[in-house]
């Protein structure tokens, strides 16, 4: 058998061992099921309670101006809670909620996997004997934490590029056209393809100017993958050409941080990332591409290796253009241009995974081919990285705080609805120290939500319940006030703490609430995760207190007193 044919199968089996450890690595979503820990900010507090709101609220196809009755007195627009087109929508439809969520882990890591192989392969690493590398940076890219509602919408970019790129280089293939295709059917274009789509556009432009030409396919292609994202987020571009009552995104303030902050922010980001794209680079990726970049130079290896040195510049843009965007000299022009307030531009370094895998992968082929004894060495660092990513498997990284079954209590829920006795349609809740999308999980209907936007009039109306409270904390008074995002009832004890488990000792002693606004706008019962010391003079009555084996929470329901039915 010729050397080719041996480095092939050798590729093939890497492949099905990446494949396998990928199973194994989303494998406790299966096994251990409603017992699993999974992430809980962006995650088990809105996107797990909204696809069970929206599967049961009749409104999953419904008009683009429907709303969802469950949600703020029915004022929160269909719109909110995503395109019926989506794919993640329709697993938590179909299946339960922990098989839905480990199905979509499974479907966008095996596709984050297979673009980034695929795009390695066919325009960064041609060569055969460069397969571990290729393998080995694909799945270190297709175990990173990303967020989990985001689906391909990061970590699907290679994918998208390697079909754009063979587009672009004249290639016609259906499966480009395919995977341009079906690619928006499980991602977001706000969530990340919208920062690529324009990074694409940017390229095309440059193509132009050094006389490449038109590249007429190349641009159908970009403006066919728009076309098909427009589609798919039909309720989004209706909501923004034509629905004019204001929101609370009109009231987002980002541009907040000094020059000294802002700079310092790029720094974090550039070593640690961000929450929602994380990349786990600072510890082998970052050392390793630096030491990489540093072999180039001392070689002067500018013009071989001028992918190499443009990913790097464009690594270092991507975190300097995140924390400037927040920087204060914004100010100027986002009074005059409203937009750039309420869309978050920042999100352009929501390219950087996919960037710095692929630096990270050329970097290990630098390493390889400088002296003999640096492929071992390159093999070394691969493998740690390897380590580190798997490390942060959600049930390890959440491992001490609820799990998705100890998170929303159903059983407890279900005894709390039983003892109120009413249908829960017929009245109103709120929830102090755990996260409304508790009781919405459980059906109750609520004052309080976590939404993209809501109608800005409802913000107003439910700031006079917590008036007082935000008057007594200037940091709890701005997030609400420059964002809103989270209604919360906020109390200025609590801070921005939500989720108070039956171990704490904590107690509320000096809450002010308007309960007459609460009142009126429906509110009947407060969950509460914490003892109201001063409940009786502030109209409200402790009912009962629920506890449950297999919950987080030890729940006070309190009534409000039946002065305000007079």
């Amino acid at each position: 058998m010729s050397k080719t044919g041996t480095l092939q199968r050798s590729e093939y089996r890497l492949i099905i061992a990446a494949i396998l450890l990928i199973v194994i690595f989303i494998s406790p979503y299966f096994i251990l099921g409603e017992n699993a820990h999974i992430r809980v900010h962006d995650n088990l507090d809105s996107n797990l309670a909204w696809y069970k709101v929206l599967a049961g609220s009749n409104q999953m196809l419904g008009p683009v101006d429907s709303t969802i009755p469950q949600i703020i007195n029915g004022k929160l627009q269909r719109g909110a809670f995503g395109t019926e087109f989506s794919g993640i929508v329709w697993l938590h439809v179909f299946f339960s909620p922990m098989v839905a969520y480990g199905l979509s882990q499974f479907i966008t890591r095996i596709f984050a996997f297979l673009g980034m192989y695929l795009l390695l392969k066919k325009h960064f690493l041609t060569r055969n004997e460069w397969s571990w590398i290729r393998v080995g940076v694909s799945l270190a890219f297709a175990l990173t934490p990303f967020w989990p509602s985001g689906m391909l919408s990061t970590l699907g970019m290679p994918l998208a590029l390697w079909a754009l790129l063979n587009i672009r280089t004249g290639e016609r293939s259906w499966v480009n056209w395919l995977t341009l295709t079906l690619l928006p059917l499980y991602a977001s274009i706000v969530l990340g393809f919208f920062f690529f789509v324009s990074a694409m556009g940017i390229l095309w432009i440059v193509d132009f100017f050094r006389g490449k030409g038109w590249n007429l396919r190349f641009l159908w292609a970009l403006i066919y993958f728009t076309l098909i994202f427009m589609v798919v987020e039909y309720r989004l571009v209706y909501s923004f050409l034509f629905m004019d009552e204001p929101n609370s995104r009109d009231e987002y303030f980002h541009a907040r941080l000094s020059f000294l902050d802002a700079l310092q922010l790029s720094l974090k980001n550039y070593v640690l990332g961000h929450t929602h794209v994380m990349s786990v680079h600072g510890m082998i990726i970052l050392p390793v591409t630096l030491l990489a970049l540093n072999i180039v130079l001392i070689k002067k290896q500018w013009k071989q290796e001028r992918v190499f040195i443009f990913l790097h510049i464009l690594n270092a843009t991507l975190s300097i253009w995140y924390a400037f965007w927040f920087y204060k000299g914004w100010v100027p022009l986002t009074e005059r241009f409203h937009f750039l307030d309420t869309f978050n531009f920042a999100r352009y370094h929501f390219l950087r995974p996919m960037v710095i895998y692929v630096l990270f992968a050329l970097s290990l082929k630098i390493l390889w081919e400088y002296r003999t004894g640096w492929k071992q060495a390159s093999i070394v660092f691969l493998a740690a990285q390897l380590v580190i990513v798997a490390s942060f498997n959600e049930e390890f990284v959440y491992k001490k705080k609820p799990s998705f079954q100890q998170f929303f209590a159903e059983k407890q829920f279900e005894n709390i609805k039983t003892y109120i006795g009413m249908p829960q349609e017929a009245y109103r809740v709120a929830s102090i120290g755990l996260h409304p999308a508790i009781a919405q999980f459980n059906g109750f209907y609520t004052l309080d939500t976590y939404n993209n936007y809501y109608p800005l009039s409802y913000k107003y109306q439910f700031r006079e319940i917590i008036a007082k409270e935000l008057d007594k904390d200037q940091e709890l008074r701005e997030y609400f006030d420059e964002w809103g995002g989270r209604c919360y009832i906020f109390l200025d004890e609590l801070g921005k703490h939500y989720m108070f488990k039956k171990t704490s000792k904590k107690e509320i002693k000096k809450m002010e609430l308007n309960m007459e606004a609460f009142y009126k706008m429906g509110g009947r019962y407060i969950f509460s995760s914490l003892p109201i010391k001063n409940a009786g003079k502030k109209d409200l009555v402790l009912e009962e207190t629920f506890d449950s084996p297999e919950s987080a929470w030890k729940i006070y329901v309190y009534r409000v007193s039946i002065m305000h039915e007079m």
